[in-house]
């Protein structure tokens, strides 16, 4: 069936996620894929319970811990924010209070709070030793990264802020979200939970700190803005041993100048009131000869706060997570409506039985907005059902036969889930 337009390796409706084995950071012929520009932000955010598109989505595993990401179409890329050496319920409160967060902040003050919340993730596998982070979710040793950091690892340490060690076991992962959670094998008295704020408060131009591992140096403090809100960012998977191509995943992330370099996957991205907003995983970046892993170029993509805290629960509750079927395939489209073209997301097929065919959807459909936002690609339209859960009902506009058209769809659990 029809795939994505907006990727070269977009799955068809049938295809679930699938997690790519690692790509070397260092090798002199890196995978790297042509890039497409990204819709506009848009400057305000809804988001539902879980996130994740079914049929449209692909997997968000940025292939071990280092993968090229589409972000634009003069050759530039966006990496996942580990490092590599080789190729490759809660119990204590980490609810935020809401805040005054414009005015001059004191970075000093919030780092010495939040620097205790985060971690350093040293992994060892088959393919070779990585770093990435990690933020503690709660005081029973639970800690939120990527799922890209703990992708093929056979031994993961994690090392608090105060430099103590603990073995750590996973979890649980979903690689649509490129989240996982694991556990310290021992959990010692003292962990600071960090606290969870509200990135539907955020607005472009807002200060922002990134708190990670950065190229292996701990406790790395960054400070930036939002760059953008709800910027679609498409992380591609490098490939598996048997030569299959990793899928693609979208996400609607947190675009921010902070800066974000290899390492700092899985670490904290806070407000001006030392509240995690989103969880870092990627960075966009220019390649050049010779340059064998990408470095910060001032615009840094991070998992929203709300997926986050919806995606780590489920995988502590459960060790999985369930994700939101709408049940079609897409490509970039236009159509014509009251003298003006408008761009969207078109309907190639519509899976029979699934929340798209009960509410209506035809192929052929432009859908252009989601919930009042605006839709103006393929993957627009997937980061925007990735922010939705399943049961969740959603207002679709959509142009068809020249004519705009409301309709409202209830989102199913994936198939493949139950």
């Amino acid at each position: 069936m029809g795939a994505m337009t907006t990727s070269p390796q977009g799955p068809d409706s049938s295809s679930y996620p699938h997690r790519p084995d690692a790509v070397d950071p260092t090798a002199p012929n890196a995978p790297t894929a042509p890039y497409a520009t990204p819709p506009a932000p848009r400057q305000r955010r809804r988001f539902g319970d879980v996130a994740v598109a079914s049929v449209l989505a692909a997997a968000l595993a940025s292939g071990g811990t280092y993968a090229a990401v589409r972000a634009a179409d003069d050759g530039s890329t966006v990496s996942s924010s580990s490092t590599s050496d080789e190729a490759s319920g809660t119990s204590a409160s980490n609810q935020g209070t809401t805040v005054a967060l414009t005015g001059e902040k004191d970075w000093r003050s919030i780092a010495t709070e939040v620097t205790p919340s985060v971690v350093s993730i040293d992994t060892a596998g088959a393919q070779g030793e990585g770093a990435g982070s990690g933020v503690v979710w709660d005081d029973q040793g639970h800690v939120v990264t990527n799922a890209h950091v703990v992708e093929g690892a056979q031994q993961l340490r994690v090392v608090l802020s105060d430099g103590r060690a603990y073995p750590a076991t996973v979890v649980g992962t979903d690689v649509s979200s490129d989240l996982a959670v694991v556990k310290l094998d021992t959990v010692p008295d003292g962990l600071t939970p960090i606290k969870v704020g509200d990135d539907e408060l955020l607005a472009v131009g807002d200060p922002v700190m990134a708190v990670g591992n950065p190229l292996g140096l701990s406790g790395t403090v960054t400070t930036g803005i939002v760059s953008a809100l709800d910027r679609p960012v498409t992380t591609q998977g490098s490939g598996n041993a048997s030569g299959m191509s990793g899928a693609p995943v979208v996400t609607n992330a947190i675009q921010t100048s902070a800066a974000i370099n290899p390492g700092n996957s899985g670490g904290a991205l806070l407000n001006g009131a030392g509240e995690l907003v989103g969880i870092n995983s990627s960075i966009a970046a220019l390649p050049s000869a010779g340059q064998s892993q990408a470095g910060s170029i001032g615009i840094g993509f991070a998992i929203p706060a709300t997926k986050v805290r919806l995606i780590a629960d489920q995988l502590i509750s459960t060790g999985t997570a369930q994700h939101a079927f709408l049940g079609v395939t897409l490509g970039d489209g236009e159509a014509e409506t009251d003298g003006a073209t408008l761009s969207g997301a078109e309907v190639g097929q519509v899976e029979p039985s699934s929340p798209a065919e009960q509410a209506g959807l035809q192929a052929g459909d432009l859908i252009i907005g989601i919930d009042g936002e605006s839709v103006s690609s393929a993957t627009a339209l997937v980061g925007q059902v990735r922010e939705r859960g399943t049961g969740d009902e959603v207002t679709i506009d959509y142009v068809r036969q020249g004519q705009r058209e409301e309709v409202t769809v209830t989102l199913a659990a994936r198939p493949d889930e139950g």
